[in-house]
């Protein structure tokens, strides 16, 4: 089971759907109800993708995740919450941080919490990639 929170336009959604295999499913969250509305029905053929409306709090429903990219809710307000969702072994993919050549990781000046929160989380093996010059992903695994 993959997961999405961040829908958007569901062009990462496509990114995700490329890969699906033929048992695989695929669940995404997005808050703006407009912008859930055109994701569903790109996949509205598709049962094996899921586009729900609403909190990515509504992500529990369908957990544990083999792969969780989380781009909107629940990166930042919930950290411990995201880990929680994924199964043993699960991939956590978190986009949009900006590299920091100091540890622990800076940003603005100050030690990036959030970033050490994923970095050093007990149940995670986690790293740190640059995605490009002024962009990094965290990719981690729940330990099993």
């Amino acid at each position: 089971m993959i997961a999405e929170s961040g829908t958007g336009s569901g062009v990462g959604t496509a990114w995700l759907h490329s890969g699906l295999g033929s048992g695989a499913r695929l669940v995404t969250v997005e808050r703006d109800e407009e912008l859930a509305r055109r994701a569903a029905e790109v996949f509205a053929d598709d049962k094996r993708v899921s586009v729900l409306t609403g909190d990515w709090r509504l992500l529990e429903h369908h957990a544990p995740f083999d792969v969780f990219f989380c781009d909107g809710g629940g990166k930042r307000d919930d950290p411990q919450g995201v880990v929680e969702l994924l199964a043993p072994g699960g991939l956590l993919i978190l986009d949009d941080f900006t590299p920091s050549p100091y540890w622990p990781p800076r940003f603005d000046g100050e030690v990036d919490e959030l970033r050490l929160f994923y970095l050093t989380h007990p149940a995670l093996d986690a790293t740190e990639i640059l995605t490009t010059p002024a962009s990094s992903a965290v990719v981690a695994a729940r330990r099993l």
